[in-house]
């Protein structure tokens, strides 16, 4: 047989796309439509009904960047149409076919109630399934005319991601508003030429199957009348009928379709725009459940599920419909889909609680998974606090896109740091936004790792990221999938029921230990540094407003504790942790506003505190010690004189200067307090930290050293730093000045000032405190640079097999070699308070009030001496998505903490974070609780959620061994329950008087509900 394959796919292509898909619609007629451009931000259906319109035609230009334009549209159903399939279709302007970041609307009857959206791959709305003909159809249409971010793949700044420099030039060109008769069997054609073709290309050309297809579809074209498609298109199916019956074969691996709209809480768009993609992608996905009863929606982010009841209630009835008939599935259990590195552990949690409570309490539904396609990464913490959540499964997709190293399982159990497993999977299909096509496919099966062990695979299917969600040509591909030689089988269901037959077939599947560590994307670490530190200032001050107030609430008579006030507060952090957001990979405008909420937040927190405090009645100035730990350190009166205090853990005291050890001394530019003494070279770097306790040198090397990179990775400038960037820097060595600020007895500090590069200054005062080996490096930075990367680094005398970073609720170690890819793939990591390297009996730690990012190196001296480097990840300056990230001011503190067990990083990481509050108060209540016992941390102290009146204790196991202790409380105990993280009770803890006895694995996490009992 000659070959004419060539001819045959050229000539399928050019009739399919030329006049099949053009024949999908028979006939139209167009709307009249008037437009009215809302000004300012976006307005309710009732004024944009009652405004005023005026006559608009087609091929006219609309829509300003962020703008909002109203289209009223009319029109009638021809009577000659009648007994026929009609729609609307609704073209824009669109730009390519992605429906996330461009225009897209939402169509409305003319009483309020919404329908459908319109975006590139939906352009129709159902008018009428027959249609009698003559019928009136009235819209009213509200456009978003957001601008597309991703022009130019990446690869230019621009000024459109926000409204305040974006413009007001009209992005886009209204195409066509029609009323128009859907031919459904050229519609049925389209998608069975469509899937035939794309299984034909993909097999090999040795498969028979492949050249059965091509034949078939040869036949098929012979058959087409090109004057007539509408009319042969029943004569063309029947011939290609018979390769699309053909059943898979028996060892097919079957893919588990669950419909899916990846809608990032924010990203390209400000949030104000994710709550109306939710109400479009939801109105379109009930709209579908509607047309297939067999299609199956999983959808995740409660907040997003909020948003649309408090905004859209009509839509909000549909998708309560959608679940109790089983075709919409919540699934995640968080209140968004979060960050997976950069949350503190007890935002974790609430994540968690704030999540799974919503789908409980709004659907009576238990989430049984953790729905995390598209964060940067994964802590080793995750699997213990989702079990503890009542989770059962893991699910992402992102770690397929490693840079160097293919991640070696699919399907896997993966355990956490204290050993909990959770089964976990990764869609071979490598994307989260899967339709089927026979690439996909293909690459499904090819993919996928466990082949021998495991038949299933999973795919999330719908357009996602700025939403939009499965269309009912992905339907329709699923359906000719299901069962289709040359193909992998094709299931639309319930992703529990995946999870459970995964998991049925493979129990004994391959464990992977400790962080899922993605290859990319580690500059999410440090960009938009004020975002990441309004987060980490937030989870703190949290803490802080949660146990003074119940303090309050169990001491103070009438205080109410401010139970709504710190539900909403919570929320508001947690929303800003998605994983668009909190990594600082935003337009401007996002983090413009992240910014003025972190401050909204942190007065409102100060201001709750303040009010919990001053409950316990006025009196005496006492110090408040929010920290689990013990502290005796230097505090500033509200005078700003420095007192020496001593203070208990989760406790107040007396503001009554107590005698440090060793008074600070200042001698030049050295500071000495019996435990430390640091002298300051004259370019203001650190020429030497002596451990004056064991007698050591700390520093290997000129110590604090101010390194600022290029910085230009190769995609993504928010998202990446690789490795070149090490390859070019200058060392900020010219100091301006070098000036001793202070010199008393309790404090020590000398102060450093650079400018360099555009205009940038850099002022650190360098503290030394007495009773303290701590010292502080109180930062402030006015940033701008562009395409930098600013480091400041600690090259530590001791030899170190490993660096021991903080994550939630424990720690992780790392190599700080480079043996293989794997360990010199991480050249870049994240942590939270502190990292810690140390040798046999002996060891450091860098501690931080703000910084997530680092890195962690070694290097032999000539002396054969190894100088272990800490470096921390400052302030980076990308441009792109946002031109003007991290400009202007910023302030932070970092320490050096010489001589530090990992207890040591441990308390004093809480101590840097939470600093000691002083205030007037005359009640001196016991703590809430106190611990008796190394290495149990308490995380949090709250009242119980259900306001009965309960306290809440969540602690852990912080220093990675095992822990026995006793949770004494400062009142009354009626009794004590382990529970879940949603305060369920798991059960009964015993107590003995006014304590609770714990024991804890390593990094364990426990949750103890204490009752209150009468005085």
């Amino acid at each position: 047989m000659h070959d004419e394959r060539r001819r045959i796919e050229e000539r399928v292509e050019r009739v399919h796309t030329q006049r099949v898909k053009p024949a999908i619609y028979a006939a139209s007629v167009p709307f009249t439509v008037e437009a009215w451009q809302a000004p300012g931000e976006p307005v309710p259906f009732e004024e944009a009904e009652a405004a005023p319109y005026t006559p608009f035609a087609m091929d006219t230009p609309w829509g300003p960047p962020w703008g909002t334009t109203w289209f009223r549209m009319h029109g009638r159903v021809p009577a000659e149409w009648a007994g026929r399939r009609v729609e609307a279709v609704i073209d824009l302007g669109f730009v390519g076919d992605w429906p996330g970041n461009q225009a897209e609307a939402l169509v409305h009857l003319t009483d309020g109630t919404p329908l459908k959206a319109v975006n590139p791959l939906n352009q129709y709305v159902p008018v009428g399934n027959p249609v009698r003909g003559g019928e009136v159809i009235d819209y009213l249409v509200e456009a978003a005319s957001n601008p597309d971010i991703l022009a130019d793949n990446f690869s230019k700044v621009t000024p459109l991601g926000d409204v305040l420099t974006a413009g007001d030039k009209p992005l886009y060109t209204f195409r066509r508003a029609d009323l128009a008769v859907l031919d459904e069997e050229v519609f049925h054609l389209d998608l069975d030429l469509q899937v035939l073709r794309e299984l034909m290309v993909h097999l090999g050309e040795h498969e028979p199957r492949r050249h059965e297809i091509l034949h078939a579809l040869d036949r098929a074209m012979d058959a087409v009348d090109l004057d007539d498609v509408s009319g042969s298109a029943t004569a063309v199916r029947e011939i290609l009928a018979p390769v699309l019956a053909r059943p898979a074969h028996a060892s097919a691996h079957t893919v588990s379709g669950v419909g899916h709209a990846h809608i990032d809480s924010a990203w390209l768009w400000p949030i104000r725009e994710t709550k109306r993609k939710t109400s479009r992608t939801f109105s379109n996905v009930t709209a579908l459940a509607d047309e297939y009863e067999d299609f199956i929606f999983a959808c995740s982010q409660a907040q997003q599920y909020e948003w649309v009841r408090d905004n859209y209630p009509q839509v909000w009835e549909r998708i309560k419909k959608a679940v109790e008939k089983g075709q919409w599935v919540p699934v995640g259990g968080m209140w968004v889909e979060a960050d997976g590195n950069l949350p503190g552990g007890e935002a974790v949690a609430r994540q968690f609680v704030h999540g799974k409570r919503f789908f409980i309490e709004n659907f009576g539904i238990e989430t049984k998974g953790v729905w995390l396609p598209d964060s940067f990464g994964y802590n080793a913490a995750y699997p213990q606090l989702a079990k503890l959540a009542g989770n059962e499964w893991f699910l992402t997709q992102k770690i397929s896109w490693n840079q160097t190293n293919r991640f070696p399982h699919h399907t896997f159990w993966w355990e956490g740091i204290d050993g909990t497993r959770i089964f976990t999977h990764f869609p071979p299909i490598d994307t989260y936004n899967a339709r089927f096509s026979g690439e996909e496919m293909d690459r499904a099966v090819r993919n996928y790792q466990e082949k021998g062990a495991g038949t299933r695979s999973l795919a999330p299917f719908g357009w996602g990221d700025g939403g939009g969600g499965p269309t009912r040509e992905i339907m329709e591909r699923a359906r000719r999938l299901a069962d289709l030689e040359g193909s992998p089988k094709v299931v639309v269901e319930h992703p529990d029921e995946f999870f459970a037959k995964a998991r049925a077939e493979y129990e004994d599947a391959p464990v992977w230990h400790g962080e899922l560590y993605l290859e990319l994307h580690r500059a999410t670490y440090t960009s938009q540094a004020r975002t990441k530190q309004g987060n980490r200032r937030s989870e703190h001050k949290l803490r802080e407003a949660e146990l003074w107030a119940t303090t309050a609430a169990l001491h103070a008579p009438g205080y109410a504790y401010p139970y709504e006030k710190l539900d909403r507060l919570w929320k508001t952090v947690l929303l800003h942790q998605f994983h668009d957001i909190l990594p600082g990979s935003s337009i401007a405008w996002v983090h413009r506003e992240a910014e003025a909420e972190y401050a909204r937040v942190a007065k409102e927190l100060e201001e709750l505190t303040a009010e919990a405090v001053a409950a316990l009645g006025a009196g005496d100035t006492r110090v408040f010690n929010t920290s689990p730990r013990d502290r005796a350190e230097v505090v500033r009166t509200s005078e700003g004189a420095p007192a020496y205090v001593e203070v208990p853990a989760n406790g107040s005291a007396p503001l009554a200067a107590a005698e440090p050890p060793h008074p600070v001394t200042v001698d030049g530019l050295t500071l000495d307090n019996g435990l430390v003494r640091v002298v300051v070279a004259e370019d203001g770097t650190l020429a030497s930290v002596r451990d004056l306790v064991a007698d050591r040198e700390v520093l290997g090397d000129q110590g604090n050293l101010l390194r600022l990179h290029t910085d230009l990775p190769n995609y993504w400038d928010a998202w990446d730093v690789d490795k070149h960037y090490r390859n070019r820097y200058t060392d900020l060595l010219d100091a301006e000045s070098v000036t001793v600020v202070e010199a008393a007895p309790l404090v020590g500090a000398v102060r450093v000032e650079r400018s360099f590069g555009k205009g940038s200054r850099i002022t650190q005062t360098i503290t030394v405190r007495a009773g303290s080996r701590r010292i502080d490096f109180e930062t402030d930075i006015d940033w701008h640079e562009a395409e930098k990367f600013l480091k400041a680094g600690f090259p530590i005398d001791v030899r170190a097999a490993h660096s021991s970073a903080e994550i939630q609720f424990g720690h992780i170690q790392r190599p700080t070699h480079t043996n293989t890819s794997w360990e010199a793939a991480r050249f870049e990591v994240s942590g939270h308070r502190w990292v810690h390297v140390g040798e046999p009996g002996y060891g450091v730690a860098v501690i931080n009030d703000s910084t997530y990012g680092h890195d962690v190196s070694r290097t032999v001296r000539e002396d054969g001496g190894t100088t272990t480097t800490v470096r921390l990840s400052l302030v980076r300056a990308p441009r792109i998505p946002d031109p003007e990230a991290d400009q202007g001011k910023h302030r932070l503190t970092y320490a050096l903490l010489p001589g530090a067990t990992i207890e040591d990083a441990v308390a004093e990481g809480y101590a840097l974070n939470l600093p000691l509050r002083v205030a007037d108060a005359a009640g001196a209540p016991a703590p809430v609780v106190s611990v008796e016992g190394e290495g149990v941390t308490v995380e949090a102290v709250k009242l119980a959620d259900d306001a009965s009146g309960d306290v809440v204790v969540r602690l852990y196991e912080s220093g990675g061994g095992r822990a026995r202790g006793v949770l004494r409380t400062g009142f009354p105990l009626a009794g004590a329950h382990l529970t879940d993280l949603l305060e369920r009770p798991l059960s009964e803890a015993a107590t003995d008087g006014d304590g609770v006895p714990v024991t804890l694995r390593p990094f364990e996490v426990q949750t103890l509900r204490l009752a209150v009992g009468r005085r």
